[in-house]
């Protein structure tokens, strides 16, 4: 294959590869003036089930190694539809930035055999310091390593790889604090605020990775 057309390349420090995947838009409400502030938690919670099923069923895919879920919400951040919605990237190699994360996840785990965002998320609560909301399960906080004004990071108090070893009640808790989150932003900026989300989980290999703790990341485009 040529140049351009998707073909390994390496030449000296020129280095290409093609990538395959599988591309989703999914829609969170059928009603399109909807946004999640403006959800019911139970609706959310629907969100969350689907949201699962794909990171379950995609994530079982050949080929697929990582599973990327995100929502860009409003026009300062690109979002060119007015209904509520997300997307959903599959993709045969792990991003960059999980990569990153996954090494100073796994350094940590295998010195203490705990999770670092566990370890972390329990020095958060006893500072009590940058905690935004905070529910039986869950916590909302400004991380200590925040780069974005605004930028905020949901966690799972129990050690969870991935959003499908949730119970039911966490489920709820999971939603019931991304509405409480998503209301803090609308409220305090009085207008629908926009940002990009994304949620990161352990990878799709087929390896077991017990260093891997889930969490959801909320990016306001505030150096705009």
């Amino acid at each position: 294959m040529a140049e351009g057309t998707g073909a390994h390349i390496s030449r000296g420090l020129l280095k290409a590869e093609p990538e395959t995947g599988i591309c989703k838009v999914v829609c969170l409400s059928t009603d399109h003036s909807l946004t999640l502030p403006l959800m019911e938690v139970e609706e959310i919670q629907k969100v969350i089930k689907m949201w699962r099923n794909e990171y379950a069923q995609l994530g079982a895919e050949k080929d697929i190694n990582y599973v990327q879920i995100f929502e860009n919400k409003g026009d300062a951040m690109g979002c060119s539809n007015p209904h509520p919605h997300g997307q959903i990237w599959s993709q045969r190699s792990i991003p960059s930035e999980v990569l990153k994360k996954g090494k100073h996840f796994k350094a940590h785990w295998d010195a203490n055999k705990r999770s670092l965002l566990q370890d972390y998320l329990e020095q958060e609560l006893e500072l009590d310091e940058r905690i935004v909301v905070k529910n039986e399960h869950f916590v909302a906080l400004v991380p200590y390593w925040a780069i974005w004004p605004y930028e905020v990071m949901i966690l799972p108090k129990k050690h969870l790889q991935h959003m499908g070893q949730m119970d039911a009640e966490e489920e709820e808790a999971f939603a019931a604090i991304i509405k409480a989150l998503c209301i803090r932003y609308d409220n305090l900026f009085q207008t629908s605020f926009p940002y990009s989300s994304g949620i990161h989980q352990q990878p799709t290999t087929g390896d077991e990775y017990p260093e891997w703790h889930f969490h959801m990341s909320f990016y306001p485009p505030l150096l705009r």
